[in-house]
């Protein structure tokens, strides 16, 4: 089990390693020309700035997940919901992402990847806590 825990605490620190300056960068400037991204990339979404995504990676995507991590590497009671849970968040962060702007890098599959790893290693920790 100390595997699943390892792994999916790796995983969401890799998420949060990468969602933490995307999303400050989002909000820190709104076009997203910061980033090398361009406001046109939101013209079929609800949304008309950067802002909101960036608040989402910073916080959701990013601060949530490094203390998941944390809980993870320390096989807290909590980690596995954590992990189902930000797992979920990300899955659909990521079908939300390319059904809105479609799929404009590599990184939105790989992330989806992890999204489902995360929910998986999270389901398969609650279940064994239960079976305990």
């Amino acid at each position: 089990m100390k595997k699943y825990y390892f792994i999916l605490g790796a995983l969401q620190a890799f998420t949060a390693i990468g969602a933490i300056p995307a999303g400050y960068g989002m909000f820190k400037d709104t076009t997203g020309a910061g980033l090398g991204m361009s406001p046109d990339l939101l013209a079929d979404s609800p949304l008309n700035s950067f802002l909101l995504p960036g608040l989402y990676l910073f916080f959701v995507n990013g601060f949530a997940n490094l203390v998941a991590a944390v809980l993870s590497f320390f096989r807290s009671r909590y980690a596995g919901h954590a992990g189902l849970l930000l797992g979920i968040a990300l899955t659909i962060w990521i079908i939300i992402q390319v059904w809105w702007i479609s799929l404009t890098s590599l990184l939105q599959p790989l992330f989806f990847v992890v999204g489902l790893a995360n929910t998986w290693l999270g389901w398969k920790i609650i279940r064994s806590a239960r079976m305990s």
